[in-house]
């Protein structure tokens, strides 16, 4: 492949791959050239790549690709260094093109006499030898100095130097290939100042001619070049390259299996483990590193080293490199914690005995950090799906893990997913496309474990996500990594994944109300299964349930066992918010209150509902008590007693009695 061909074959037919010449994306600039339009190069502009077989940084490999193309001046600009020619000659070059047209000798010299001839015509006899004389003398010549001739030097002024690149592109008198670098920085898009900087350049774009030097090579011809370099495409106004069919866009990514393949070929010999690698355990790190640009590889090289991590556990090489000095909060668990965690959850999450064995199961296996083979170390490091009843306690779970875990149940991520009906909604996850609003805040979910890569992420409701949606799941459940818009990836690998559904949830009543006794769990866990079994058919994304399966964790209705429970907590909770904010003592009176509970959670419509049933409730016991403040405004240190009567009604009062 040579470097002006652009193609793999020599007749300019079939596939093109990569190979050590340049990247793929290389490859169609020069088409897009040859085409006869300008390119605005997006992306991955900072990145590490390759040209002629070596190493080259985007400014390096960009300018050799021009240069192939047969441009005798390579310009390059950005608002740091103003216009530079990144390679030798180019510059010399440019000076003589700019001092050979038109108007440029009278523009750059003048017509002042030399200082020194001034000084021969001075009559005025000899020089005083005072010392101030000689000072005065001395300021003259430098005043003198600066109305001298100066050789010409390239524009600096940004108007400048696409006025100079405008009048070059537009003569064919010579080859000329021009870059403008983050002009989105200098040129910030909104700003009314900045639209006559826009315009001026993109004139310099279209009115570009194909040289008579290009005439003589293979058809067809490629224009003068006048390219832009932005990290992102959208930072420009719309109107600048949409409105013109003779500029195209070019998205720069990340490495693709061939082009990684090239790097870790070249990188082989700086990996920890080089000697004995084989090929398969090349092939194996270019599967990992999907995603991961240039320079990353090359730092995955270090990290090898730094981490004591050779190339033939690609798996446990990238987590160690992904995760830095990061301490791994599976292995600061406390021992005796880990191995008690279901009684702990248990003492969180009434009547889930179940649930709760589940998830206590993956925190340990988490903790002991045992799998089979080594690709379990990309997935999460535990998937469930939770799906009963409403308000049996599936969200207060999660929150019990994450306090488990982080000390604090707040630590937890949860995503609402009725917010994400519509198909669109799928970007809010990883982040909207190149060149759309919202691009450079990258998605909701890929930010948040990209900024803690430890987390317990929730998702409520599931089921009212559209499946757009859900393909994001897939890929993630499978494969431990999410892109988003911006080529960044996120890994899932040290995450606990939490899935919660009410699907089947509507039928509940109806099975209650079927019989006067309880429902087994065996009748309730078969209808849950298959309710969510169907679901996932119905909206064609069976293979979806079919990961998830071995994580589907039915919860249990409320028995009336639990019931009081769950009561006697909520109780607590009252009488501590009294005791803290009035100093005064409440106490329930559990011999009215445990009957009456157990009596309005017996309707089977009530049931339905679970604990949220049971706050809606106790509603009004909280709201006796408020009444009972405002009328009486109990002392501090007081103390009163809550009940119900025999009628359902609740009653607060001073003391033992009641009323």
């Amino acid at each position: 492949m040579t470097a002006a061909g652009f193609t793999k074959g020599e007749d300019g037919t079939g596939p093109v791959t990569a190979d050590g010449m340049m990247p793929l994306w290389a490859v169609s600039l020069g088409w897009e050239l040859r085409r006869g339009r300008q390119v605005i190069v997006n992306g991955q502009i900072r990145d590490r790549w390759w040209f002629d077989d070596r190493p080259a940084s985007f400014r390096e490999l960009v300018a050799g690709v021009l240069e192939a193309r047969g441009a005798d001046v390579v310009g390059w600009w950005d608002p740091v260094g103003g216009l530079s020619f990144p390679l030798p000659g180019h510059a010399e070059r440019f000076a003589e093109l700019e001092a050979n047209r038109p108007g440029a000798a009278t523009r750059s010299g003048g017509t002042a006499a030399p200082a020194d001839d001034r000084r021969q015509t001075d009559t005025r006899g000899p020089r005083q030898t005072d010392p101030r004389g000689r000072r005065g003398g001395e300021r003259e010549r430098d005043r003198s100095s600066l109305l001298s001739p100066r050789p010409a030097g390239p524009p600096r002024a940004f108007d400048d130097v696409v006025a100079a690149v405008h009048r070059l592109a537009a003569s064919p008198d010579a080859a000329t290939a021009f870059v403008f670098q983050d002009v989105d920085h200098h040129l910030p898009p909104g700003e009314p100042e900045s639209n006559p900087g826009y315009l001026r350049l993109r004139a310099a774009m279209t009115d570009a001619v194909t040289p008579h030097s290009a005439l003589a090579g293979r058809h067809p011809h490629a224009r003068n070049a006048v390219l832009c370099a932005v990290g992102d495409v959208g930072r420009l106004p719309g109107w600048f390259h949409l409105e013109d069919p003779r500029i195209a866009t070019l998205h720069i990514g990340p490495p693709d299996p061939s082009e990684r393949r090239l790097w870790l070929t070249w990188l082989r010999g700086e990996f920890n483990g080089a000697p004995g690698a084989t090929r398969h355990d090349i092939e194996a790190l270019v599967g990992a590193t999907d995603g991961m640009s240039g320079w990353d590889v090359e730092a995955l090289a270090r990290t090898s080293w730094l981490r004591d991590a050779p190339l033939q556990k690609p798996d446990k090489l990238l987590e160690l490199h992904r995760l830095n000095v990061s301490i791994d909060p599976w292995t600061q668990l406390d021992r005796e914690t880990v191995a008690r965690a279901g009684d702990v959850l248990g003492t969180r999450v009434v009547g889930q005995s179940k649930a709760v064995d589940a998830v206590a199961a993956a925190l340990q296996a988490a903790f002991v950090g045992i799998d089979f083979g080594g690709s379990g170390t990309a997935r999460p490091r535990g998937a469930f799906f939770f799906v009963g009843p409403t308000g049996v306690g599936k969200t207060e779970l999660a929150k019990a893990v994450a306090e488990l875990m982080f000390g604090d149940q707040s630590a937890y991520a949860r995503f609402d997913m009725s917010e994400y009906q519509q198909e669109h909604a799928a970007e809010r996850l990883a982040g909207a496309p190149p060149g759309y609003i919202g691009h450079e805040q990258g998605g909701e979910l890929t930010r948040r474990v990209q900024e803690r890569p430890f987390s317990v992420l929730l998702f409520d409701e599931i089921e009212k996500a559209h499946p757009r949606v859900l393909d994001k799941f897939l890929q993630i459940l499978e494969d431990g990594r999410l892109t988003d818009g911006r080529g960044q990836t996120a890994y899932f690998s040290q995450c606990l994944i939490i899935f919660t559904s009410n699907t089947g949830a509507e039928a509940v009543q109806d099975l209650l109300s079927e019989d006067d006794e309880e429902v087994p769990y065996a009748v309730l866990e078969a209808h849950f299964t298959r309710a969510v079994e169907e679901k996932f058919r119905t909206i064609g994304r069976p293979e979806i349930y079919g990961r998830l399966k071995p994580g589907v964790v039915v919860f249990d209705m409320l028995r009336r066992k639990h019931i009081v429970k769950i009561a006697d907590r909520l109780l607590g909770e009252l009488t501590e918010s009294v005791r803290e904010r009035h100093q005064v003592e409440l106490v329930p009176d559990t011999d009215t209150l445990h009957p009456w509970i157990t009596e309005r959670m017996s309707d089977p419509e009530h049931q339905a509902y679970g604990g949220r049933q049971i706050r809606n409730e106790m509603e009004r016991l909280r709201a006796a008590v408020v009444a009972h403040f405002l009328a009486h405004r109990p002392a501090p240190g007081s103390r009163i007693r809550l009940g119900t009567g025999a009628d359902g009604t609740p009653w607060v009062t001073t003391g033992e009695g009641n009323g």
